[in-house]
């Protein structure tokens, strides 16, 4: 029996199919988001914020409002954009905008350097998107909006070495035990 060919229809619904799948991972994490997600409480911490440009028109300035538990102490240069550092009358950093152009289809990066608090606690991070079309994006509202604030978790690691260590002593202690019964089984006479 002959396979019949495939319409040119079922082709391009397959093809539109591939395509949505393929593009699904890119439009849910298509946001203004800092990295890491998890931190620990304490440390000095490397955060980056990534912002992809989402219009067909330039990105021309980025806004990030940082949350009051942390302690900014230090940026890093990113080609191309200027930063301007926004500071409250104790000289803590609030705040900090990045000015340049990111073209339709890329991404942007801009490094800081900041202080977690020494307690658990979940950080948000308010962004603020401008494009060359005058449009502003505000990156400020729930995990579940259209344009949700990044959010980073402070939560102490917890020490599973307890586990690991008792799954090590039961492997050698079953070890010896092996090797205790080979030796018996090996020196028994051999039987009549």
């Amino acid at each position: 029996m002959l396979a019949r060919p495939r319409s040119t229809h079922s082709i391009g619904l397959t093809a539109a199919f591939v395509a949505a799948v393929l593009a699904l991972p890119t439009l849910l994490f298509a946001h203004a988001v800092v990295f890491p997600r998890e931190s620990a409480p304490g440390a000095y911490e490397k955060y980056v914020l990534r912002v992809p440009n989402e219009k067909n028109v330039g990105t021309t300035k980025v806004e990030l409002r940082f949350p009051t538990d942390v302690r900014v102490v230090s940026f890093g240069d990113v080609a191309g954009w200027t930063l301007d550092v926004q500071t409250d009358s104790a000289k803590r950093v609030v705040g900090a905008t990045w000015s340049g152009t990111l073209p339709p289809q890329r991404f942007v990066e801009f490094p800081f350097v900041a202080v977690n608090p020494r307690a658990d606690a979940r950080l948000v991070w308010p962004a603020y998107q401008t494009y060359a079309d005058g449009e502003r994006v505000e990156w400020t509202g729930p995990e579940d909006a259209k344009t949700p604030a990044s959010a980073t978790v402070i939560q102490s690691r917890r020490d599973t070495s307890g586990g690991s260590s008792a799954a090590l002593w039961v492997a050698i202690a079953g070890l010896v035990l092996s090797l205790i019964s080979l030796g018996l089984v090996l020196r028994r006479p051999a039987g009549p």
